[in-house]
């Protein structure tokens, strides 16, 4: 009954995190939030660091992505570092810079497609609008803020079957004409999108000398809650499961992370378009923050020889209306724990030696453990673990909690994984021993 409550009080945090993270912006803003609260320490990339063993830290990069570490008392070089990677964006729709459209009297916005996006669920959705404003003050200076317009101020309306009888059977959407939503009715001279955003800004920001939006990258989300669904409660559906469910439990285990060993959480953004920016996997973030760690060349080099990384990012469950489209020994059950995620092609960074230890981990620890390959007449997502690896050398697992619906607008995973995900990151940060194979 304990292990029961625990769940059920990690499920109620983990839904309010989704509520309040519409974007990767805000994900960040509220995983800093809780990283201050117990006690993290905030360093700036462009300040000097002065580190200090048994202390917590955490930095960002574009607003979008966070590193937060325990240094450790061992020696970082013999002990390596215990790193767990996740991803803060999803699959989504962007406003486009200039999305005033005004058509038979209503004004629409022009959106922009942001990564594998299942475009269906979003039709009759209430969706609203979030992200960044970059704007100039009364001072001339350039400063960044969030933006939540919080209420339903969006819809995109499905064509009714009376003038598409055949949409059951063949509809297909394109991207350019069918999803711009509708935001309000106007007239000519009425209301632009700048228009709403400034009024919206001023709203939100009262203390903010706003003299011009200089730009912006504002998603639609979907308002609906995350919720408990099923006659057990044994599932939750939501929003961003992929992949901000592996966020939160990072940053849960990362709280309880002992300063005997050094510990650290990356959330990198743009993993749904690639990674290949500043911010994301294939860029410097991970790489040059380990080298202010730990500054010395040879010890670094030692230390990553000695590190291990958990690539935690949501798996496909088999979906009983659809078994045929996994592998018959493949297929991961939700609320059976997390899925080690293997790709003979390396679409996935697991290999025997990291899977072999998660295992045993698991064992340990009494924590249900899954494996999932993709059938092999069918292509292969991949993760952040191969471009990590592929980036630092340091040896690398993919694991993830089984969902239905992947970068759907609304996701669904059981109600019992997240908790065995966070158990068993909370243990691999605890791990004393060597990482891995010792011969």
């Amino acid at each position: 009954m304990a292990n029961k409550a625990k769940e059920g009080q990690l499920n109620k945090n983990l839904m309010r995190f989704l509520q309040a993270s519409p974007t990767p912006f805000h994900a960040v803003h509220e995983l800093k939030k809780r990283l201050r609260d117990a006690g993290f320490l905030q360093l700036q990339e462009r300040e000097s660091w002065t580190l200090a063993k048994g202390e917590r830290y955490f930095v960002s990069r574009n607003d979008s992505s966070i590193i937060a570490f325990v240094l450790g008392e061992a020696p970082i070089g013999e002990a390596g570092i215990r790193m767990v990677g996740a991803h803060t964006d999803s699959p989504c729709l962007r406003v486009k810079p200039r999305p005033d459209l005004v058509k038979f009297g209503y004004l629409q916005l022009g959106v922009e497609v942001y990564g594998g996006v299942l475009l269906n669920p979003w039709f009759d959705r209430d969706l609203s609008l979030a992200g960044r404003i970059t704007y100039r003050s009364e001072e001339n200076r350039i400063s960044n803020r969030l933006i939540n317009f919080t209420d339903a101020v969006a819809i995109i309306p499905s064509l009714a079957i009376h003038l598409d009888r055949d949409v059951n059977a063949k509809r297909s959407i394109n991207s350019q004409k069918h999803i711009p939503p509708i935001v309000m009715q106007t007239e000519d001279g009425g209301d632009s999108f700048m228009d709403l955003l400034l009024r919206q800004f001023r709203n939100e920001h009262k203390d903010a000398d706003i003299a011009e939006i200089l730009n912006y990258e504002i998603s639609l989300y979907p308002i609906e809650a995350p919720g408990l669904i099923g006659f057990k409660k044994e599932f939750i559906a939501g929003a961003r499961l992929d992949n901000l469910l592996s966020c939160f439990a990072g940053m849960c285990a990362l709280l309880e992370a002992p300063t005997s060993v050094t510990s650290l959480l990356i959330c990198n953004d743009h993993e749904e378009v690639g990674s290949a920016t500043a911010a994301g996997a294939h860029g410097p973030f991970l790489k040059s923050t380990l080298q202010r760690v730990c500054p010395d060349s040879d010890e670094l080099h030692r230390c990553i020889a000695s590190s291990m990384l958990f690539s935690v990012d949501n798996a496909h469950g088999i979906h009983p209306n659809f078994g045929d489209k996994h592998d018959a020994n493949h297929g991961p059950i939700l609320n059976q724990g997390p899925v080690i995620k293997v790709n003979a092609n390396q679409r996935y960074a697991s290999n025997s030696e990291t899977s072999g230890f998660f295992q045993l981990l698991c064992q340990q620890a009494q924590i249900p453990f899954q494996s999932f390959v993709t059938r092999s007449d069918m292509a292969c997502g991949s993760t952040i673990g191969p471009i990590t690896a592929t980036e630092t050398g340091v040896r690398t697992l993919d694991i993830g909690v089984p969902t239905f619906a992947m970068h759907s607008l609304r996701e669904t995973c059981g109600s019992g994984d997240p908790h065995f995900l966070y158990r068993i990151l909370k243990e691999f940060y605890r791990h004393e021993g060597p990482l891995g194979a010792t011969d």
